[in-house]
């Protein structure tokens, strides 16, 4: 289930984050959670199962009806199991009236999403 960030959540988020190559040094890292914190186009959702967070996916809107993926990351223990290609269906089911679009370093994974959809 995506759900939205929380400063509570901020040691989890940051973690998750780390694993996304752009977010290895510690003071972007914080940059990058100050962002989501403080500025309102940027939003971040975290993705739980059960009781555990296991995946995180950022974004922007970079006008009224677009929402472009700047981070989606996966906890290792749990990847190849889905969980991205969940989180971006999730973010698109969550505002059906926008495209959803992602920044270069994510476009090659949402494609790879839209056409698993596409197959289905």
């Amino acid at each position: 289930m995506l759900i939205r960030y929380k400063k509570t959540f901020e040691k989890i988020a940051m973690g998750l984050l780390s694993f996304m190559p752009s977010e290895k040094d510690l003071k972007r890292l914080l940059q990058t959670i100050k962002q989501y914190e403080t500025e309102e186009k940027w939003q971040l959702f975290l993705w739980k199962v059960d009781e555990d967070i296991i995946g995180l996916l950022g974004g922007v809107w970079v006008d009224n009806q677009t929402f472009q993926i700047q981070h989606i990351s996966v906890n290792p223990s749990h990847r190849q199991l889905g969980v991205g290609k969940n989180m971006v269906k999730a973010c698109k089911e969550l505002f059906p009236e926008n495209e959803v679009t992602a920044n270069d370093t994510i476009k090659a994974f949402l494609n790879k999403c839209d056409r698993e959809e596409a197959d289905s």
